[in-house]
């Protein structure tokens, strides 16, 4: 290999990494979005009814 496409193999490495990282970040934000969120306390403090 020649010193200039070694170079050029560093960068297209180094880009791949960084894209590979950007698209878990995406996924793992996204898959937190969709989750469902627990109710909050009822406002006048009753004991919430049960099954």
């Amino acid at each position: 290999m020649t010193k200039n496409l070694k170079g050029k193999a560093a960068i297209a490495g180094a880009i791949g990494s960084a894209a590979i990282a950007a698209a878990l970040l995406y996924a793992n934000k996204r898959k937190k979005k969709n989750e469902p969120t627990q109710p909050g306390p009822i406002p006048s403090g009753e004991q919430p009814e049960t099954d």
